[in-house]
């Protein structure tokens, strides 16, 4: 017999002949000559120098290990007094009881969502990154989650973790801001077949993704078109005077009849507007000939009113000095007092028959 010594956190295991016998805790033990005592340290894992379920048979053994079975498909996370440690991968794995808290959590791979209770530190740490697979959506956006080309659900702002296999994932995001749509250079004849052509825009917001993005293939597309097509139906039913003159009530009419349709597309129309109507190079010659034309006419009216006003206070005035030879007088005098504000020097001839004369204008006395 042989004395043998089993230190504290050690483990020893008899072996003869290669055979496993039996399993020594810390103390003192005596064995036989014939036997083989490996020591194992109780801080690390159990690693069997054959296969494991050799001493799966010793209950003794078998109480003294965490036995982890990981299946295929399938992974275990392991936790080091709480604190994620690694990630175990099929197999079979055991690990000491009594000097460290281990504890596990087993993840089913086949499946699309993340059910077990696991921290999101966790989830993002390196030694996950291989078996999740992260899908962000914008706190502007909303997604449709699509598994295997179907229809799974709807996803809210966010980040979401799912877990990596053969399921293919798709997500289908919207944007769900209003959002402004433009029809620019739209050529549309009118009802006398006058072209030209229309800067028009939409604003609108998506309200319904699974009609926007599942049920309508390319949404906007389908809005720009039935945008074009409100257009012309408008246009075509005016001449262009007839036009200009209703331009005003186009807008009106295109989001009236957008906000009807626009429902199946999953969206909602909160305004429109025309941005410029441009006429064609001639028309918009024309258009100026006949603007000026009629600020001429206008011109000439104001002339002609003017004109009328001033010889009907001519005549006023006129009647007013033939009956008073005071106030005529006295106009005689206005007026000589402004050719002389004209005049800087005066050169006389002729004697005192000149002086005479201005004497007789300024006074009134020959």
């Amino acid at each position: 017999m042989k004395r043998i010594r089993i230190n504290q956190g050690k483990v020893g295991l008899v072996f003869r002949k290669g055979d496993y016998r039996n399993v020594l805790t810390a103390g003192t033990h005596w064995v036989s000559l014939l036997d083989a005592v490996v020591e194992y340290d109780m801080v690390k894992p159990f690693y069997a120098p054959k296969t494991i379920d050799l001493f799966l048979n010793d209950e003794k053994l078998v109480a003294m290990l965490n036995i982890v079975r990981v299946g295929d498909h399938k992974i275990a996370l392991k936790y080091k007094r709480g604190n994620f440690k690694e990630v175990l991968t099929p197999g079979t794995y055991a690990f000491w009881k009594g000097l460290i808290d281990y504890s596990f959590v087993k993840v089913d791979l086949t499946k699309i969502e993340i059910t077990e209770d696991i921290d999101l530190s966790v989830k993002k740490d390196r030694a996950l990154i291989p078996y999740i697979r992260v899908c962000k959506v914008e706190s502007y956006e909303k997604a449709i989650l699509m598994v295997n080309g179907s229809f799974y659900k709807e996803l809210d702002p966010g980040d979401y973790y799912f877990w990596k296999n053969e399921i293919a994932l798709n997500m289908l995001k919207a944007d769900m801001r209003q959002v402004q749509m433009e029809v620019t250079g739209q050529e549309i004849l009118t009802k006398d077949k006058a072209a030209l052509r229309i800067n028009f825009y939409g604003q609108y917001k998506v309200m319904d993704i699974v009609k926007a993005l599942i049920d309508n293939k390319d949404f906007e597309k389908q809005l720009y078109v039935l945008m074009q097509i409100a257009l012309r139906e408008f246009v075509g039913k005016f001449t262009l005077d007839e036009l200009l003159e209703e331009k005003d009530s186009l807008a009106d009419y295109v989001k009236k009849v957008l906000q009807v349709k626009a429902k199946d597309l999953g969206i909602e129309i909160r305004d429109c507007g025309v941005k410029d109507i441009i006429l064609p190079g001639e028309v918009k010659n024309i258009m100026n000939q006949v603007l000026v034309a009629q600020k001429q006419a206008q011109a000439n009216v104001v002339a002609r009113r003017e004109e009328t006003a001033s010889t009907r206070n001519l005549l006023n005035t006129a009647k007013l000095m033939e009956d008073n030879e005071m106030l005529f007088k006295l106009k005689e005098m206005e007026y000589v007092e402004k050719i002389a504000d004209k005049v800087s020097n005066i050169s006389l001839s002729g004697g005192h028959k000149v002086v005479d004369q201005l004497k007789e204008v300024f006074t009134g006395f020959k």
